[in-house]
């Protein structure tokens, strides 16, 4: 065994009398303990949000989403699309249309996206898992209908079980706007309610979701498009998109799904970075209690410093006694966090003990342990750990002096 280790574990660990110095290493081990322990929760439980919001805006986030590289619409016919079509790859190939419109419902109105959706799109969109009330219907018999978001819902007075019809409005394209009359530039389209979507709070107070036909109607177009959104087959080779993008060449933008909302991604990525390096400074002040704790136990051990010296001990090999006691404060008290951390994730993971407080989509805090996590802590605070243990070495001969 190295005799440096060795000495230490003996100031440790031996049985002797309890000290204010084997008080103050109990309490740094502890203190320690506690960090350890709330930062494996923390980043656990946020885990569990990010990919509850992930999952969500996946359900209905495409796997790939071709837009126009110039202007807003496109015809998404010819030979480049049909090959499109025909991939074996593609499970779903949905026309999409969107623009901001002018919706009245009664004597109250507000502008929102107006997403036009074809039959493929409402019969593999996830958005039917998320319907608050109604069903993901765009038709009924002959009537056209119109699902729409749980906020907008809100701020119109509309509901499914009503038979006031929705109104929806967009300059004519074509036509001349007359200064007397200016409501007759306007196109029209009426929907009645289907069923009310809630997503998000960006996503309810944005969208609405009626037939492709009836907003192609309201714009003035007759095939074009503004995307087209592709679901692929699982687990199909990334370079799809590439293979994709070749195919259609530089007139068109492919995106995937990280793409497609990358601004959230990374600000999920940086929330979580942030957290953790918030609970690190926060560690840094709980390990100065290692510094005190060496800083005595120098002071203390004078007497058996001088011993070891005339032994033939060196600085160095005494200062690494001091160096090994100090991590080992902290090496105690990551062990004991990650294990008490480990546990009370679990707890929560099975049982759900600590409720969510008011109206959310889970009823207990969300817990997602990963194994990168553990790694980064481990080492984050082990190297906290070591270099406040070697800090009272920078006065060890001053301590030691006679």
């Amino acid at each position: 065994m190295n005799l440096s280790s060795y000495i230490a574990k003996r100031y440790l660990f031996a049985k002797k009398s309890h000290n204010v110095i084997n008080i103050i290493s109990i309490i740094s081990a502890a203190g320690i303990a506690i960090g350890c322990m709330a930062l494996i929760v923390i980043l656990s439980i946020y885990n569990g949000f990010d990919s509850i919001v992930r999952s969500l805006y996946s359900s209905y986030t495409p796997d790939l989403v071709i837009t126009p590289a110039a202007g807003k619409v496109f015809s998404p016919f010819g030979e480049k699309f049909d090959l499109l079509r025909k991939d074996p790859s593609v499970i779903s190939f949905s026309e999409v249309l969107e623009e901001n419109v002018f919706l009245q419902y009664g004597d109250k109105h507000v502008i929102a996206t107006a997403k036009g959706v074809d039959s493929v799109y409402e019969h593999t969109t996830g958005l039917k898992d998320h319907i608050v009330e109604g069903n993901f219907d765009l038709q009924f018999g002959g009537i056209n209908q119109v699902v729409i978001g749980r906020f907008l819902a809100m701020e119109l007075g509309l509901k499914t079980q009503f038979v006031t019809p929705l109104d929806v409005y967009f300059p004519s394209r074509t036509g001349d706007v007359s200064l007397l009359n200016p409501i007759s530039s306007l196109k029209r389209e009426t929907l009645y309610p289907a069923g009310i979507v809630s997503l998000d709070q960006n996503f309810d107070k944005k969208y609405i979701f009626i037939p492709l036909a009836s907003l192609r109607n309201l714009l003035e177009y007759e095939n074009e498009v503004s995307a087209i959104e592709i679901n692929l087959v699982s687990g199909v080779s990334k370079n799809i998109q590439k293979k994709f993008s070749e195919i259609l060449g530089s007139d068109y933008v492919i995106k995937n799904k990280y793409q497609q909302n990358e601004s959230l991604y990374k600000l999920l990525s940086y929330e979580k970075l942030a957290i953790y390096l918030i609970l690190l400074f926060i560690m840094i002040i709980i390990s100065c209690n290692v510094f005190s704790s060496l800083s005595m136990l120098i002071i203390e051990k004078k007497f058996d410093i001088e011993i070891l010296k005339s032994m033939g001990a060196t600085d160095r090999l005494i200062k690494k006694i001091f160096v090994t006691e100090g991590w080992l404060i902290s090496f105690c008290g990551i062990v004991a966090g990650v294990v008490l951390g480990l546990i009370i994730c679990v707890v929560q993971q099975q049982f759900g003990i600590v409720k969510m407080p008011g109206n959310f989509i889970i009823d207990a805090y969300p817990v997602v342990i990963k194994f990168t996590d553990i790694l980064i802590i481990v080492f984050g605070v082990g190297v906290i750990g070591y270099l406040i243990a070697r800090m009272p070495l920078l006065f060890f001969r001053k301590h030691t002096k006679k």
